[in-house]
């Protein structure tokens, strides 16, 4: 069975890994933990905790159980009180890490108990914060970065972490390796981070997959192209280039995509071929998006058959 580790955090991820577990491949999930926001926010801080919050998406998108124990994992706390927008999937997370003794191990027995098939791994079992520097000024934690990307001139972690030699060992075995969709300076870039993680995608003779994003982020990546997304990704991942990027080149529909301009800011990130060309980039385009409850979504299934389709040219 053919092999991928795929790289990323929160909902890109989450969707991307819904359609990748209908294709008989071995998936390996490797999750950034360095959220700061919300509920996995306040856990991180009051219980000394890595973020729990994209672990918890993760494990719930790769689930095969009744629909009723994934509500109830999806469930967020509404009334007032200490547990106020908590879902329960991040209590339980939170729990896990007190008897397991680690969120690697809470994500082992709770991979377990939603049946998943294939490995989910947390990027670092450290309580971990990003900071992003431009000279003197510093953007501390995930959502300060978020909203100052276009500011900093160098992403790092606030301290040395460490990264599981699991981790190391899957980057060696994929036949291929892919970046998600997904938040690229705090759920891509984190992973690049690490330098073990960047030893060993140097190393490997996987392919590189980036699947970018279908419409910008207000902060992150206003107004970039295709092109413009993996430009960032090379500078971090310095020797090592991506060889193929999954492209979405369909426009969604006028109301949803004016929608999205006018309250959030987002636009569809354009395909920029002559640069792609340039750059020696193989681009895999077709029509991607998926409209889900208003939210404009990658089309799970469509883009996991992409993937899929470039592990059979392997064969």
């Amino acid at each position: 069975m053919k092999k991928v580790i795929v790289f990323g955090g929160g909902t890109g991820l989450s969707c991307l890994l819904s359609g990748l577990k209908q294709f008989p491949i071995d998936v390996t999930t490797v999750i950034t933990v360095s959220d700061n926001g919300s509920s996995t926010g306040i856990l991180k801080k009051e219980l000394d905790i890595p973020a729990v919050g994209d672990v918890g998406k993760v494990l719930i998108s790769m689930a095969n159980v009744d629909e009723d124990f994934v509500r109830l994992l999806r469930y967020r706390f509404s009334k007032d009180g200490s547990l106020y927008n908590h879902p329960v999937r991040n209590i339980m997370l939170a729990a896990l890490i007190d008897l397991k003794g680690s969120l690697s191990e809470a994500t082992n027995y709770m991979s377990k108990l939603l049946n998943i098939k294939g490995t989910v791994l947390p990027l670092t079992e450290e309580k971990v914060e990003l900071v992003g520097k431009n000279g003197r000024q510093e953007y501390y934690g995930q959502v300060e970065v978020s909203h100052n990307a276009k500011k900093i001139r160098k992403l790092d972690y606030d301290h040395s972490i460490r990264i599981s030699e699991t981790v190391i060992q899957k980057i060696r075995e994929a036949d291929l390796i892919i970046f998600s969709p997904g938040s690229l300076y705090t759920s891509i870039l984190p992973h690049l981070l690490a330098p073990a993680v960047l030893k060993a995608l140097n190393e490997a003779r996987a392919p590189i997959v980036y699947v970018c994003n279908i419409v910008t982020q207000p902060g992150e990546t206003d107004g970039l192209t295709v092109g413009d997304h993996l430009k960032v990704l090379h500078r971090y991942l310095q020797r090592r280039k991506v060889d193929i990027v999954i492209a979405n080149n369909a426009v969604p529909d006028p109301e949803t995509a004016e929608r999205y301009l006018k309250t959030e800011g987002k636009e569809p990130v354009a395909i920029d071929r002559s640069v792609l060309k340039w750059m020696n980039v193989r681009l895999i385009e077709d029509n991607l998006v998926s409209i889900e409850n208003g939210a404009i979504r990658h089309n799970a299934l469509k883009t996991s058959f992409l993937i899929f389709s470039l592990l059979m040219e392997q064969e």
